[in-house]
């Protein structure tokens, strides 16, 4: 969702030679981190512009864009947080209805299912209600449903109601993607990037301990996994405060005809015109390998089952992951601010391939290594965290938004991440969850996230040839979807 800005009121590009772009998405990608900060990042610069459009975010002062920052985090890290309740606690849920974890897969399929289907579809309603209003639904009074979750007298009633507790809560990135662009210009990209997913990684390091006291104990209480869901849905309630308090809505005091003259919508009937640029037609085929979604969703039954962790010693050790990964949101950033810097467009390309093969020995390393106890589970834990937002953060996201027309980055990104990759990643969940119960979450681990991400690091060498060349004609094919030739 672009400004709807003329090509003319673009602010110029920083020593590039050609306008600044917006981005278009942070991914939440984190899948099952507990997650968010309560504090903004001074060194995050807003776009600075003589020509603002009246209303828009870009002209609130630095004070409100921090805090609608830290709301807009906080909603997303919420979100995203519900889902590793699901994971960390699943071994009293299996106890409680007698279920192993084939059903884990099941309850992690159901929240990306949720994500391909209903991510675009918030992203329409919210086009058409507003941002802000919507936002205050779905993260807030949403959270009602996840209350009722922890009142589940069977199994059978948990799925009910998780899943429609997940259908409001895969609705935050689409729209908070829409609201950041409003915010940056291309030369402080990274840095917004890995901002927005350091504040989803910071609250984490204490909200998962705090919830997983719940749990603490050789002998926790059977009903320890309620307490959970209903602390969380009672936050994710307070995140819809924050929204209402914090964030501006950019298009509540435009003009209903402005709106509509607006082409950063997501339309789905502009989905197909995306994959006429190569560079998007590749990172399509590239989520296929992206399986760090499917890691996390077992990680932490993994470490209990197979590492001889408590229930509140994984939690400890999911904080070790999101404090490694509030450092991996900063460092993929300036990383790939410096591999530009050096190397020009094809560095963000090399940089993804170094990230690639170091998160799959990485993966190799913590799940492949025979050891019991907490000694090796946070160290190893930390070092996981510690690479995994690098490539999102500095080479994905900004890859899409510099090569897509500024008018189709919403379609752009909710077809990508919350339509494709949240498909086949529902899809592994759901047969990966069956095979770990039958063998071993150890063995799936090495075949359907080590080796997957190998293979990817060798499929990155074909944008080498795209990538450059269709950055440079990003701004031409914005012009040609204005004139409705694209």
């Amino acid at each position: 969702m672009s400004r709807g800005r003329t090509m003319d009121e673009l602010p110029s590009g920083q020593g590039s030679g050609r306008p600044d772009r917006f981005p278009g998405s942070v991914s939440t990608e984190t899948g099952t981190i507990v997650a968010a900060s309560a504090s903004s990042d001074p060194g995050v610069d807003v776009v600075e512009s003589d020509r603002r459009r009246p209303g828009s975010l870009g002209a609130q002062s630095a004070k409100g864009n921090g805090r609608a920052m830290t709301a807009m985090g906080f909603s997303q890290a919420v979100d995203n947080s519900e889902g590793g309740l699901i994971n960390t606690f699943f071994p009293l849920i299996g106890a409680a209805f007698g279920v192993g974890e084939g059903m884990l897969g099941l309850l992690s399929a159901i929240s990306k299912f949720a994500r391909m289907i209903f991510g675009p579809f918030w992203a329409m309603m919210a086009d058409r209600y507003g941002r802000k209003r919507i936002l205050i639904l779905v993260t807030g009074v949403w959270g009602l449903w996840t209350v009722a979750s922890g009142f589940a007298p069977s199994f059978t009633w948990l799925l009910i109601l998780y899943a429609i507790s997940v259908v409001g809560t895969v609705a935050s990135e689409p729209i908070i993607n829409g609201l950041l662009p409003d915010l940056f210009k291309q030369s402080q990209r990274g840095k917004a990037y890995g901002t927005i997913r350091a504040i989803g990684g910071g609250v984490g390091i204490l909200l998962g301990p705090a919830i997983g006291l719940f749990a603490r104990g050789d002998d926790p209480s059977p009903d320890a996994w309620r307490y959970a869901m209903w602390t969380m849905g009672a936050i994710s309630i307070l995140s819809g405060v924050l929204i209402a308090m914090w964030v501006k809505d950019p298009r509540q005091n435009t003009a209903r005809e402005d709106m509509l003259a607006e082409a950063g919508r997501f339309k789905l009937s502009d989905a197909a015109k995306l994959f006429r640029i190569p560079t998007f037609s590749l990172m399509a085929g590239m989520v296929v390998l992206v399986t760090s979604l499917v890691l996390l969703a077992f990680y932490p039954n993994f470490l209990v089952v197979e590492r001889g962790l408590s229930i509140f010693e994984a939690t400890l050790a999911m904080s070790c992951f999101s404090i490694g990964a509030v450092f991996s949101a900063y460092l993929g950033g300036r990383l790939a601010d410096l591999f530009v810097a050096k190397f020009g467009e094809k560095g963000r390309v090399m940089l993804m391939q170094i990230y690639l093969v170091a998160f799959g020995a990485t993966v190799a390393l913590v799940t492949q290594l025979p050891y019991e106890g907490i000694a090796f589970a946070y160290p190893l834990t930390f070092l996981l965290g510690l690479i995994f937002s690098i490539g999102f953060s500095g080479c994905v996201l900004p890859m899409v938004s510099n090569v897509v027309p500024r008018q189709l980055n919403a379609t752009a990104f909710a077809l990508l991440f919350s339509f494709i990759q949240g498909g086949l990643t529902a899809l592994m969940a759901l047969g990966l969850g069956f095979l770990a119960e039958a063998f071993s979450s150890q063995m799936m681990f090495l075949w359907f996230v080590v080796v997957p991400y190998l293979l990817n690091a060798g499929y990155w060498t074909l944008f080498y040839r795209t990538y450059p060349r269709d950055v440079e004609l990003q701004e031409e094919r914005t012009a040609l979807v204005e004139a409705g030739e694209f």
